[in-house]
C-alpha cells in the first residue's frame, strides 16, 4: 500500500498540475506529489519518460456476469480494465438476471470484492427486467449502492416511464443513463445506414434512430431538471442536439467511446462482425463532430462500452453476428493515435477519462483525481511505446475487436489501485 513512482510527467486534470515530478504513496492514498522525493522503505517505480495520471474511470461496460460467463467474468473483465489503466469500472445490468434488485446489487459487489482488481460500480436498470414495462425500486437500488441506472442494449420505449425515471432521478442524485434508439427505424438494421451498407446490401440503421430519442429525452430531462446521460453518442446530428440543450442550461452529460472516435463504416469492409456494434460506426464527418464536441466540452466523458463476446457469437453469418467490440485494452493506445495526429490535446484526453467521468458519477473527491489524501487510483503509460494488438493476449474473454493485427502508439506500464500495483508490463520489471 506505500509506493514512490519517481520522474513521471504528472498530468492531472483536477488540480491543474503538469510537472515532471514524483507521487509517494502512503498507507493506499497519495501522500505527497513533488520533485525530489524520497523514500527507504517501499517499492519505487521508475517512470521517467511516461506519462502518470489518475486512474482512469469506465462509465460504460459489460462484465457479463452472471448469466454469460463465456463472454466474460468480474474476474477476468477487471483484469483486462487493470491492462488498460481504468482502475474504477461502472458495470451494466443487462446480465442474467439483470441488476433490478438489491441481492442482486449486493451480488456484484462481493463478487468484485473477491475476485476483481479494480474497482467496480454497479449500475441498475431503469425497468424491472429491462423489459420496459415497469420501473424498478429506485430508491431501495440507490440505497443498495449503483450509481446509476440504464436499460442499455435497449432504450425506455415509453415516454411516461422515462420521465418518471428522470423525475426519479432528481430526487436521488443519480444519472438516467440512456440508450437512445428508435427501435422502428432500426429493426432488422446490421450497419450504419450509408454508402458501405447499400454496397454490402445490408439494412441500415440510420443516424434518425438515435437523434429522435436524444432529443425526446432531452426535452423530457428540460420539463423535469432530472440527471440525464446520453450514451455512446455516435453521430453530429447528436452533438448538435446536445450543443443546443446545454446553451439553453439543461443539465445533461454524454459519453462517446474510443470506437466511434477512432472507426468508421468502412470498417466493415475489412473487419466484418469485429466492426458490428450498437450504435454503428458512422462517417468521417461524425467522427469530427464527436472530436469537436469533446474540445468544446459537449460531450463529458469516453467510456467504453466494452462489450466481449465469444468467438461463437461473432462466426458465421454477419447478420446473426452479435453487436459489440471488446475494448477495455485497446482504449488507450486508440485513443492517442488522436493526440498524436493533433485532433485532441494529450490534456483532454486524460480529463475525459479521469476527472469528467468523475464528475458525472458525482465521486470526484475520491476518484479521478491525484489529490493529497485521495485514493491512490493510478495509471502510468508510455504515450510513445508501440505495440501489435494480439487478441489471443487479451485479458478479457472477449477476443472480439477490429484492432486485431493494427499497430498502436501508447501503452499502459502500470495500474495501481488503492496503492496496490495491479498491473505492470514486463517493461518495467526488467
Amino acid at each position: 500500500m506505500n509506493l514512490l513512482i519517481n520522474n513521471g510527467r504528472i498530468i492531472d486534470p483536477s488540480q491543474g498540475i503538469d510537472l515532471v515530478g514524483d507521487i509517494l504513496v502512503i498507507n493506499g492514498k497519495i501522500e505527497q506529489i513533488g520533485q525530489g522525493l524520497t523514500s527507504s522503505n517501499c517499492p519505487i517505480i521508475n517512470a521517467a519518460g511516461m506519462i502518470v495520471s489518475p486512474g482512469f474511470i469506465d462509465l460504460h461496460c459489460h462484465l457479463r456476469q452472471p448469466g454469460f460467463e463465456e463472454k466474460e467474468t468480474i474476474a477476468t473483465g477487471t483484469k483486462a480494465a487493470a491492462r488498460g489503466g481504468f482502475t474504477t469500472i461502472c458495470c451494466m445490468p443487462n446480465t442474467n438476471p439483470p441488476i433490478d434488485n438489491r441481492d442482486m446489487v449486493k451480488y456484484i459487489q462481493e463478487t468484485a470484492a473477491r475476485e476483481g482488481v479494480v474497482r467496480v460500480l454497479p449500475i441498475g436498470c431503469i425497468t424491472k427486467g429491462r423489459a420496459g414495462g415497469e420501473l424498478v425500486e429506485m430508491g431501495k437500488l440507490a440505497d443498495a449502492g449503483v450509481v446509476g441506472f440504464s436499460d442499455d442494449g435497449s432504450p425506455v420505449e415509453n415516454p411516461k416511464l422515462m420521465r418518471q425515471a428522470l423525475e426519479q432521478s432528481k430526487i436521488l442524485g443519480l444519472p438516467i443513463i440512456a440508450h437512445c434508439e428508435d427501435l422502428s427505424l432500426t429493426k432488422g438494421g446490421l450497419m450504419n445506414e450509408g454508402k458501405v451498407a447499400a454496397k454490402l446490401g445490408f439494412k441500415g440503421m440510420p443516424p434518425l434512430a438515435e437523434e429522435r430519442i436524444i432529443a425526446r429525452d432531452i426535452s423530457l430531462a428540460e420539463q423535469t431538471e432530472g440527471r440525464l446521460h446520453i450514451a455512446h453518442v455516435s453521430t453530429s446530428g447528436s452533438v448538435e442536439l446536445i450543443r443546443q440543450a446545454k446553451a439553453k442550461g439543461i443539465s445533461l452529460t454524454a459519453e462517446v467511446t474510443p470506437h466511434h472516435l477512432t472507426l468508421t463504416e468502412e470498417s466493415v469492409l475489412s473487419c466484418g462482425a469485429n466492426a458490428k456494434v450498437n450504435p454503428p460506426l458512422r462517417t468521417q464527418d461524425d467522427i469530427n463532430a464527436l472530436i469537436r464536441g469533446l474540445e468544446e466540452g459537449v460531450i463529458d466523458a469516453i467510456a467504453t462500452d466494452h462489450a466481449p463476446h465469444s468467438e461463437k457469437d461473432k462466426a458465421g453469418d454477419f447478420g446473426q453476428a452479435a453487436f459489440g467490440i471488446s475494448g477495455l485494452e485497446t482504449a488507450l493506445g486508440s485513443l492517442l493515435s488522436l493526440v498524436h495526429q493533433g485532433k485532441i490535446s494529450l490534456l483532454t484526453l486524460i480529463s475525459k477519462l479521469t476527472i469528467e467521468p468523475a464528475r458525472v458519477l458525482g465521486i470526484a473527491d475520491r476518484a479521478g483525481t491525484l489529490k493529497t489524501g485521495s485514493p491512490a487510483d493510478i495509471v502510468i503509460f508510455d504515450p510513445k511505446a508501440e505495440w501489435v494488438v494480439n487478441p489471443d493476449e487479451f485479458a478479457s474473454k472477449g477476443k472480439n475487436t477490429p484492432l486485431k493485427g493494427a499497430t498502436l502508439k501508447g501503452k499502459v506500464m502500470a495500474t495501481v489501485v488503492g496503492g496496490k500495483v495491479v498491473y505492470l508490463d514486463k517493461k518495467l520489471t526488467n
